[in-house]
């Protein structure tokens, strides 16, 4: 029994592009997203943001753009399942979803998956007090719900530090500092991509640009303190609710209040999904992560299973776009509504585009790689948020003889949480890696969201 020749899990720049190119060759799509409406974290919400008339849009020309893609899936071909949640895949053709608190089974000769990316987890001492949060999350708030994050802090490093940054000062809430992570020896070792860097040209000076009105708004505007290769973060809760958040810039301590304390160090593929459909997976050293191991298509091992955008790896919007286009071309191909001489044309340009807009990466990971304390936090730090396991345990449990991540998990319950491990994985593999063992990928077991005993028994099975 086929729901549609083509599933897609996830609605975001891959999974959007793919959608419409599979659809506009003749394939029929089903998309599936836990949000209400398709963007993804890009473009989260844009179809709301663009119908707005107070011209107080803050998000810049990029954002909104993302509409034409969002109108663009109102496609006889494609259906839409939002509010959906995947959480178990099957042989590679089989999907199982939830929605409503009812779960069910479809079916595709093709699955995509284009979960997209995740904020890359920053442990550090005091990083679960109330008043702590990622960059991204308070990013989500200003999208949803118009939330500004005022006399915010924001730290650490990476290119979506200086979006939000920017955002911010658009809306008229600047942070009130930003304590960044990336050292000068750091740029220099990354200067030798520069060149290669070019063929992206118009990313790079967007980020210029975003460098030049922080400066600015830090002369002009807002006073905005900025701290560089900062070190040896810590958040306390003060007496009146703020938090005080204390770091090291030039060998000297540093302490500012703050009601809020927004942290970044890059992202990272999500991958969970991917994981618990058994494919394999690679450590990719320089973006500190795994991916999902693919030829130049997104076609894993498992021939039925593609992978596309920032869930293979990390590249940002355009390139999960081009990404997205090129796997969606393959399938089709598969599917047999394209030859392959037809499909190798079709995917020309984008093959390019897909090139081009990769070729910031290796400056970008470089330049902005996150800090040793980070990967493998000090003693005191919890790990793991769900179960409160510290730093300490993990690193005692490994004294005692746990050699991997299962052996770990077993003794000390970390990543059996609701999150299911999306907090605490890379950092329990940072200690690991730091105590002198080299983990493979860890499984990740399905359900890999949380559902009800109900949903499971009363799941009905189609017939073959």
């Amino acid at each position: 029994m086929i729901d549609a020749e083509l599933i897609i899990i996830g609605a975001g720049p891959a999974g959007m592009a793919a959608a419409t190119t599979a659809a506009n060759e003749g394939a029929t799509v089903l998309l599936f997203d836990e949000q209400p409406q398709a963007g993804g974290q890009i473009y989260r919400n844009v179809k709301n943001q663009s119908n707005r008339l107070d011209n107080k849009n803050y998000f810049g020309k990029d954002y909104l753009s993302g509409k034409k893609h969002v109108d663009a899936l109102e496609h006889e071909n494609i259906k839409i399942e939002y509010g959906a949640t995947v959480w178990r895949i099957e042989d590679g053709r089989h999907v199982v979803w939830s929605k409503n608190g009812i779960s069910k089974i479809s079916s595709a000769k093709h699955i995509l998956l284009a979960t997209g990316a995740q904020e890359r987890p920053v442990p550090f001492p005091g990083w679960t007090l109330p008043g702590v949060m990622t960059a991204g999350a308070a990013q989500i708030l200003m999208k949803t719900s118009g939330l500004l994050p005022r006399d915010a802090i924001l730290a650490g490093s990476g290119p979506l530090l200086y979006l939000i940054a920017v955002q911010m000062i658009d809306a008229g809430a600047p942070p009130k500092a930003l304590v960044e992570t990336q050292t000068f020896k750091k740029t220099l070792s990354a200067a030798k991509h520069l060149p290669n860097a070019l063929f992206a040209a118009n990313t790079l000076f967007k980020g210029l640009g975003f460098l030049r009105k922080i400066k600015e708004a830090k002369i002009k505007v807002a006073k905005i303190k900025r701290y560089t290769a900062c070190s040896g973060f810590r958040a306390e809760e003060s007496v009146d609710g703020s938090i005080e958040f204390s770091f090291d810039y030039r060998n000297v301590n540093h302490k500012i209040k703050t009601p809020l304390l927004l942290t970044h160090q890059g992202i990272v593929p999500s991958t969970h999904l991917s994981r618990a459909s058994g494919i394999s997976h690679r450590w990719n050293e320089t973006q500190k992560a795994f991916q999902p191991i693919t030829d130049l298509w997104g076609q894993s091992e498992t021939p039925t299973i593609h992978v596309a955008g920032d869930g293979a790896s990390i590249g940002g919007a355009e390139t999960a776009q081009a990404a997205g286009r090129l796997t969606a071309l393959n399938i089709v191909h598969h599917l047999g509504h394209l030859n392959k001489d037809e499909r190798d044309k079709k995917a020309k340009a984008d093959r390019s585009l897909f090139n081009r807009a990769l070729s910031i990466r290796p400056l970008l990971d470089n330049l902005y790689a996150p800090l040793p304390e980070f990967l493998s936090p000090p003693n005191e730090t919890i790990v793991c948020r769900c179960e409160e396991v510290t730093a300490s345990e993990i690193r005692q449990s490994i004294a005692e003889g746990a050699a991997g991540h299962r052996q770990v998990k077993t003794s000390l319950r970390n990543g059996m949480g609701p999150c299911q491990g999306r907090m605490c994985d890379l950092t329990v593999r940072g200690i690991l890696i730091d105590s002198g063992i080299n983990p493979d990928a860890p499984r990740a077991r399905t359900p890999i969201k949380p559902i009800k005993l109900g949903e499971i028994a009363n799941l009905k099975i189609p017939p073959e």
